[in-house]
């Protein structure tokens, strides 16, 4: 049997041998054909070392295959719409507001092979501006109303902006023309911030033909890039009165009380106030912010909202619920919430200071550190106000200035120069907004005004102040709604 097994295995040796030679006797410089012909290259444009302030970049790509993207850094990202075979890829860069860089690695995949695969590092330079950060109340605010905040806060650094009550719409003389100013009308040109009331279209006037003029002034001041700032005399939600009714110190109790009509009430006013805001938009769709500021002068007792109707806690709980209420409830994110004390005597330094921090709502609940200011004709305590509310404004990191000022029927020739410009000298306010001028027609016994008209005495000394480096009118203006590259809203 084994020699039976042996004579049939040597002829299968023979053939495996020779096979064997056959292939050592090959030319071994032949090199096998490539299986994998795939190729995937990757470059950058403009470079891979980029500037702080880069916003965008231009992946190339070399490839044959489909492939994908994948990004390791928040900061770099892949614009929408890339094409499987796409040769170029656009990414928006954020600006680097650290003063270390910061690295990316971009990679490119076979979209079937994850594992085959290519990568490109990006290097973004460190800032070398010093940035600036301010806090918002509302952290979803609109682009434009955080900008809005920032403005604020850096024109204090050049000047301040000159404001009047309703003057767009009515003045000393004549009443709802459109184009009418008593500030242009002396100086050529409109103030920089227009200031409205809110409370007729919140409250039972809500109705009121009059609202259909305020909407139109306020977009008219919008269009020239002004800034608009609005309080709100609401009329007494439990008695029926007006904001003066403070026969009730119960008022603020009872909106504070859940099932309460005067609470459900006040609700109402709050939603025809979200409702105005929310379709308050510019000639490009945009919402148009306003500096609100509700319960002001609450440092007086003669408001339902004030020191002789509430308690500190009632107040600062007031103050709190309506934010929240706008903020969240009513998703508006077009407002800033200015606080504005009452300041309208000679006080000591810490006095001024308790004053403008008289039932604060708390650094979260606050935007703008306002105040009313009728002080007379006695500049040296308008500086200490002003001076003061420059150190809070410093030490809170949030704008501040004169929301409310005049002298009723004054007549004083020099007034703006003596009474304004030289008390707001190294003050860093944004703002100095007078009281309205009421319309009286022929009726020059009413002497309720507090700015001036065509015929003041203080034409001439008015006039002086406007070409002022230090004074901010309409023309004057920066771009108010686009965000200072020094500053961040957080």
């Amino acid at each position: 049997m084994r020699h039976f097994l042996l004579s049939i295995m040597m002829p299968l040796v023979t053939v495996l041998l020779g096979i064997g030679c056959c292939s050592c006797g090959s030319d071994s410089s032949e090199e096998p054909e490539p299986s994998d012909t795939r190729y995937l290259r990757l470059s950058v444009s403009p470079a891979t070392t980029l500037d702080a302030s880069a916003t965008q970049i231009e992946l190339k790509v070399e490839t044959n295959l489909d492939y994908t993207i994948a990004v390791d850094a928040d900061w770099l990202k892949q614009k929408e719409g890339t094409t499987p075979k796409a040769t170029t890829v656009l990414f928006d860069v954020a600006a680097n507001t650290a003063k270390e860089s910061r690295t990316a690695t971009i990679t490119a995949s076979d979209k079937k092979d994850r594992y085959f695969s290519q990568s490109v590092k990006v290097v973004q330079s460190g800032s070398t501006i010093m940035f600036e950060e301010l806090s918002i109340v509302d952290k979803q605010a609109t682009d434009k109303t955080k900008a809005l905040l920032a403005n604020l806060w850096a024109i204090a650094d050049k000047g301040f902006i000159f404001g009047h009550h309703d003057d767009l719409w009515y003045g000393r003389y004549w009443y709802n023309e459109p184009g009418g100013s008593d500030t242009k009308a002396v100086c050529g040109d409109y103030p920089g911030v227009f200031s409205v009331d809110f409370g007729p279209i919140m409250d039972n006037r809500y109705d009121s033909e009059e609202n259909a003029i305020r909407r139109r002034v306020i977009l008219e001041a919008r269009e020239r890039g002004e800034v608009i700032m609005a309080c709100a005399h609401l009329n007494n939600p439990l008695t029926g009165g007006d904001s003066w009714d403070n026969t009730h110190n119960d008022v603020v109790k009872s909106i504070l009380t859940a099932g309460n009509a005067t609470r459900e009430k006040f609700l109402s006013w709050l939603d025809r106030l979200a409702d105005f805001c929310l379709n308050l938009k510019d000639t490009k769709g945009d919402l148009v912010p306003v500096i609100f500021r509700p319960l002001h002068e609450h440092t007086q007792g003669w408001s339902w909202w004030g020191s002789s109707c509430t308690t500190e806690t009632e107040f600062i709980e007031f103050w709190r619920m309506m934010v929240k209420y706008l903020r969240d409830t009513k998703g508006v994110h077009n407002l800033l919430y200015a606080v504005s004390p009452q300041l309208d005597s000679w006080y000591d330094d810490q006095t001024i200071r308790n004053r403008l921090l008289y039932r604060w709502p708390g650094d979260d609940f606050v935007d703008f550190i306002g105040m009313d200011c009728y002080h007379g004709e006695n500049p040296a305590s308008f500086s200490n106000y002003l001076r003061i509310a420059t150190e809070i404004s410093q030490q809170k990191r949030k704008p501040c200035g004169v929301t409310e000022d005049g002298v009723e029927s004054f007549t004083r020739a020099d007034y703006w120069t003596y009474s304004v410009l030289e008390p707001t000298k190294d003050k860093r306010i944004s703002m100095v907004v007078m009281w309205r001028n009421k319309y009286v027609g022929s009726n020059e016994s009413d002497k309720h005004y507090f700015s001036v008209y065509p015929g003041h005495p203080s034409e001439e000394d008015f006039r002086k102040m406007y070409s002022s480096e230090r004074t901010f009118f309409s023309k004057d203006l920066p771009d108010m709604y686009s965000l200072p590259e020094n500053i961040r809203i957080k």
